[in-house]
């Protein structure tokens, strides 16, 4: 099957994926990740779904909610982030927070659903895709905590690993391009933008349709041709500050020591992103320092009042 030019899936999240018509495509993925049939039901209006999504730093997220009033956020996410970890436990526990209306008993906390997809090298493992659930164990007898009878009856589960949020990592670029099976196929368009020579994953099919640069009209492909060349210009502006910055801090650190090398490399990466144009998240991201601490060495440097 010849391959054919695609949009990427972070554009199609945005522009294309969120009308109702188009639902099958993420419920193709949704379906094959988790293992089981999933129905979107809406994609609630959030601070998540907004198309406030910096392209500077790259970060794309959508807010899904299905038949059975799950919630799934799925998130995309190019640039390295130390606290990325982090930054997914406060992403699934925002979403219970926020979908808890006042009065409410905690048995109507939802269900969560964090997906990850990243560009980078998240943590340390051999794997491109992880799965995390909480569960309770005896520090004694390295038993599992079950549910009783009755709470099993109430809440229409069989563990208490279901009522809490559930993680999936999808780590883009360890995966090698051999689609072995369904949820290959997907990771092999979310790294490559075109689809295996054979595929039969779920939503694949509509993919090739709805998500075909060729189908698009002139205006949808102008859009997605800045998009591209949006990303790319901010890849490399990141890389600039980035390899400026070691530059000058691995010379600081010859004349002056480790210690005062890595200092300095702080400073020169957060001077240079300046420079380039960058804003204080973006800036404070790329040097791995709070903004209230980007502000302090721009002031130092006489680069802000």
């Amino acid at each position: 099957m010849k391959s054919r030019p695609l949009v990427s899936f972070d554009w199609a999240i945005k522009k294309l994926l969120r009308q109702k018509a188009n639902y099958d495509v993420l419920e193709g993925f949704l379906t094959v990740l988790l293992r089981r049939q999933i129905k979107i039901r809406s994609i609630p209006e959030s601070e998540g779904n907004s198309e406030q999504a910096d392209d500077k730093i790259n970060k794309v997220d959508i807010l899904c909610e299905n038949e059975h009033k799950e919630l799934i956020l799925i998130e995309l996410q190019y640039n390295s982030e130390n606290d990325y970890f982090h930054r997914m436990l406060f992403g699934a526990s925002k979403i219970i927070t926020d979908y808890m209306s006042e009065g409410y008993t905690y048995d109507q906390v939802r269900k969560v659903y964090s997906i990850n997809i990243v560009y980078f090298d998240l943590g340390q493992g051999s794997d491109y895709v992880y799965h995390g659930t909480t569960e309770f164990k005896g520090i004694h007898t390295n038993d599992t905590l079950q549910v009783n009878v009755r709470q099993k009856e109430l809440f229409s589960i069989t563990a208490a690993y279901q009522i809490y949020p559930e993680y999936y990592i999808i780590k883009v670029n360890k995966f090698n391009d051999a689609a072995k099976d369904s949820l290959d196929e997907w990771i092999y368009y979310l790294k490559n933008n075109r689809l295996p020579e054979d595929y039969s994953a779920p939503g694949l099919d509509k993919v090739a349709e709805i998500l075909n640069y060729d189908n698009m009209d002139a205006s949808a492909k102008a859009q997605y041709e800045a998009h591209q060349k949006e990303l790319a210009i901010s890849y490399g502006v990141l890389e600039t500050a980035k390899a400026e910055g070691r530059a000058e801090g691995k010379a600081e650190g010859r004349a002056e020591g480790e210690e005062k090398g890595e200092e300095k490399k702080t400073i020169a990466v957060v001077i240079n992103s300046y420079r380039l144009g960058l804003d204080l998240p973006t800036i404070a991201l790329v040097a791995g320092i709070s903004e209230k601490e980007v502000v302090g060495i721009l002031k130092e440097q006489g680069l802000m009042n």
